[in-house]
């Protein structure tokens, strides 16, 4: 049977479909269209802008950073530039050690450098470069460079690098830089500064490296570089150059700061010097010190482990933050505190029989028959502790603490340095908070202990510095500072960062002159504690020797340095002021675990005013140590 095609029905089916895969067509082309419209006409501008910074690329241009110099130029922290070998972990192909093993047959990579590479890495993030050797030669940068098609992932980089050629050398005071961590890139990335740091890789990690860390750095700069798909850099478009940071000229006299540090020799302790009339710090000295360049490239884990299980602490910022009961310094405040509420008169005398009883608890003088019939220029003089037992017993707490206070103890100087300590000026609510239940009660014997600089007692050498300037300048107070010019690097215009004075201790002259005078006894007049150290010193000096007990002497005890450890031995302290008439230096020292004041603390103080204020330098046998025979009467230990 033969079938029969209906033409018109199977046209129709055709027609239908040419029909739909046109329009099918047609609609994808007008899809496209819209496409193109919104591709080449709405979103013109972000995907030009997008293109131009595939072809373009920002480059920050890191700032050289500020140079720190001292009052007379010498220069304490500077730049050069080396070339370092860096590893960015993420773009290795190989395993990190074959890598570094390969390495090593073109560059010398010693243990310390493997360590300080593992250090820096467990603190960075992955895509960062981080450094396995620093300070390449011209030699090791060609033999690399040669092979560098076999090492993706590994640059040679010329980078500025931060020196301190003085090394431990106020080392306290300049603090150092370090590689920036994890947690300070991600404190920047969040802060207003996340622009100015890109691309630093280093920032102020101590001392004023870190208080004056924004000056220092400068302003970053930036370069738009035009460069090919695969990021090859081909020619530099524009360029804003980075400003370099501000130059820190400082108080402090290098020579100054030296000649201390070689007179503390291997001792432990700390110096502060200032210049009362404007604040200005002289010297800060803290012993023992460190070597600031180790941290600059990454302090291997054998050095950092050295530094910090040490047991003299040359971390520690002593001036800073160390805290010490003042012993005997504090007599001539206690004296000026009688004089200025009327609780004695100059010539009003104490009997001291060699202890001073209260409540059937016995505390006793340095000298076992006592000194006798006591006036108060005597008792600055000889250091008696007895005439400060019964003056402090009458006096009271609570008026020490007040007439203490203005003067600095227990009080943050805010000196230019971070981390500063308060220390404590005692006082019965200050004990209340400090310890529990009947441990935090006031006693007598608390205020005869803290009259006579021992007990709670605890302040910063920096603070007896502070409160002795204090005095000197005749109840004016001059914040204590370090930095003493803000220097522009370009323009040279300089800033004072000298303050006017904070305020003025309400005082009668009569009376600081009268301790003054009996302070310059201290070091002029037989008997005296410091009388033999300032024999012939050619100026005159005001002094006052100290000696703090470390450990509690049990009752019926006698102290006994050669029976005790010499980590448990009294500190030996002394403050000094001179010229009496016009002081242009006063200082206040601790030597830790050394005994009398007047014996092993004084002779250093003398070295640095004879230094200061005739130019005389130490002889070259007496540079690390002070002779005994130097001194003979010493302050016995405050108790």
């Amino acid at each position: 049977m033969t079938e029969f095609k209906d033409t018109e029905v199977e046209m129709r089916e055709f027609r239908l479909r040419v029909t739909t895969l046109g329009g099918l067509v047609f609609l994808c082309f007008l899809l496209l269209l819209a496409r193109f419209v919104w591709l080449q006409i709405v979103k013109h501008n972000d995907f030009a802008v997008k293109a131009e910074e595939n072809r373009i690329s920002l480059l920050p241009v890191v700032p050289n950073r500020g140079l720190i110099l001292d009052r007379n130029g010498v220069v304490l922290a500077r730049n050069y530039s080396a070339y370092t070998l860096e590893i960015t972990p993420s773009k290795l192909e190989a395993p990190l050690d074959d890598t570094i093993a390969e390495l090593s047959k073109l560059v010398a990579v010693e243990v310390k450098d493997r360590r300080r590479f593992k250090k820096l890495m467990d603190d960075s993030k992955g895509f960062e470069s981080v450094p396995l050797r620093t300070h390449l030669t011209d030699e090791e940068v060609a033999r690399f460079s040669a092979q560098h098609f076999r090492f993706p992932g590994v640059e040679v980089q010329a980078r500025l690098f931060r020196q301190y050629p003085l090394g431990e050398s106020a080392s306290h005071v300049i603090g150092y830089i370090g590689r920036v961590s994890r947690a300070e890139a991600d404190a920047l990335d969040d802060s207003d500064d996340a622009a100015n740091y890109r691309g630093t890789d280093h920032i102020g990690k101590e001392g004023l490296e870190k208080s004056y860390e924004k000056l220092l750095h400068g302003q970053a700069g930036f370069e738009e570089v035009e460069k090919t798909s695969t990021g090859r850099a081909v020619r530099t478009l524009s360029r804003t150059p980075a400003k370099a940071g501000s130059n820190l000229i400082l108080s402090i006299d290098i020579e100054l700061q030296k000649i201390v540090e070689e007179a503390f020799g291997d001792r432990r302790g700390a110096l502060v010097a200032i210049e009362p009339e404007t604040g200005d710090v002289l010297a800060f000295v803290s012993r023992p010190g460190y070597d600031p360049n180790l941290f600059v490239d990454g302090i291997d884990t054998q050095s950092w482990d050295e530094l910090n299980t040490s047991a003299d602490k040359p971390m520690v910022n002593r001036p800073l933050s160390g805290t010490y009961a003042p012993g005997s310094t504090f007599k001539p405040f206690m004296a000026l505190a009688a004089l200025e509420l009327g609780k004695r008169t100059p010539s009003q005398v104490t009997y001291d029989p060699g202890y001073f009883m209260l409540g059937g608890h016995r505390f006793n003088d340095d000298v076992a028959g006592g000194h006798g019939s006591v006036d108060m220029r005597r008792s600055i003089i000889v250091s008696c502790n007895t005439y400060y037992y019964s003056l402090g017993h009458d006096m009271g707490i609570n008026a020490i603490h007040d007439f203490m206070q203005p003067f600095g103890f227990g009080q943050q100087t805010g000196i230019d340095l971070d981390n500063e300590k308060t220390g404590a000026l005692p006082s019965p609510e200050w004990k209340a908070r400090r310890f529990k239940g009947a441990a935090g009660r006031w006693v007598g014997g608390d205020t005869i202990s803290v009259s006579n600089g021992s007990g709670l007692n605890a302040y910063t050498p920096l603070q007896i510095a502070h409160a002795v300037a204090n005095l000197a300048n005749n109840g004016v107070v001059m914040k204590p500072h370090l930095v003493k010019i803000v220097e522009d690097s370009t323009t040279h215009a300089r800033k004072l960062t000298v303050a006017q004075q904070s305020y003025r201790i309400p005082l009668k002259q009569e009376n600081i002159d009268f301790i003054k005078n009996a302070m310059v006894g201290v070091t002029s007049e037989p008997g005296g504690t410091a009388y033999r150290v300032f024999a012939n010193a050619g100026y005159t000096v005001g002094g006052k020797t100290g000696t703090a007990q470390v450990i509690t002497i049990k009752k019926g005890e006698k102290y006994n340095a050669a029976r005790l450890a010499e980590r448990l031995r009294d500190n030996a302290l002394f403050t000094a002021f001179a010229p009496v008439d016009k002081p242009r230096i006063v200082l206040a020292m601790v030597v830790e675990n050394a005994g009398h004041g007047g014996e092993a603390a004084a002779p250093i103080a003398r070295k640095a005013l004879d230094y200061y204020l005739l130019g005389k330098r130490p002889a070259e046998k007496d540079k690390n140590k002070v002779d005994k025979q130097d001194t003979e009467n010493g302050d016995a230990p405050a108790t």
